[in-house]
């Protein structure tokens, strides 16, 4: 299983959301690019980047951050939020992410979204699968879709698509472990699919059941930042 962890940014840098909740926003570090070559020399080798200033603006906006993190290490970069359009697909890309996270676009999209896929293929195009009450939320996670998480999968699975990135914005951000169950019925259901787990993983112990039961990835973001689970306890997974 690939241990990814999360950086998040507000005005260049490194906060986290309680909840997908802007107004509970705690700020780690000024200095994303610190934090990210700690990653590096810990041994991680990915990192999920969000650039939620973007997703608000509907527009990349911490693009020099991706390009100094991406200049100073070698991490292979997911980065989302804010990318819209082939243009800002193009400037992500070119600023050194290996690959583009589409979410809310998805949704609102999908013909622009198939036509990344066919282009770019599913190895750089991952699918931000973004729900709560296991219906996919958009727009900075404030709006509920009518698509259900598996309907979402299904129809991105027939798309083309591989990757998917799946965050329940109940858990993100607020310690209480990831939604297992979930995940446990998706790889069931979609043994071709490759799931990363994001929101909740808080302990050691939610990285081991999330590789047990299958997933291709685990995000983890305050859990690091606060401390529950420690850089030394990933070598176990690297």
């Amino acid at each position: 299983m690939e241990i990814i962890p999360a950086i998040d940014l507000i005005n260049g840098q490194c906060v986290r959301l309680s909840a997908g909740d802007f107004a509970r926003q705690t700020t780690y570090d000024v200095d994303p690019v610190a934090v990210a070559q700690r990653f590096a020399d810990a041994g991680v080798r990915r990192l999920h980047l969000v650039d939620l200033d973007g997703a608000r603006a509907g527009k990349p906006v911490n693009l020099a951050v991706l390009e100094a993190i991406a200049r100073r290490t070698t991490l292979d970069i997911d980065a989302g939020g804010g990318i819209q359009n082939d243009a800002s697909l193009a400037q992500v890309l070119a600023a050194g992410a290996a690959h583009v996270t589409a979410g809310s676009l998805a949704v609102r999209e999908p013909a622009t979204v198939h036509a990344w896929l066919k282009q770019h293929g599913a190895g750089t195009v991952f699918l931000g699968a973004d729900f709560k009450d296991q219906h996919i939320v958009i727009n900075a996670w404030v709006d509920k879709s009518t698509l259900t998480l598996t309907g979402f999968i299904t129809d991105y699975l027939a798309a083309g698509g591989t990757t998917f990135i799946c965050t329940d914005v109940s858990k993100d951000g607020l310690l209480q472990g990831p939604s297992l169950a979930t995940y446990q019925r998706l790889v069931k259901e979609f043994p071709t699919a490759q799931f990363v787990a994001s929101g909740g993983v808080t302990t050691v112990a939610d990285l081991e059941a999330l590789a047990e039961a299958g997933m291709h990835g685990a995000i983890i973001g305050k859990a690091l930042y606060e401390g529950s689970i420690a850089l030394a306890d990933l070598k176990a997974f690297l």
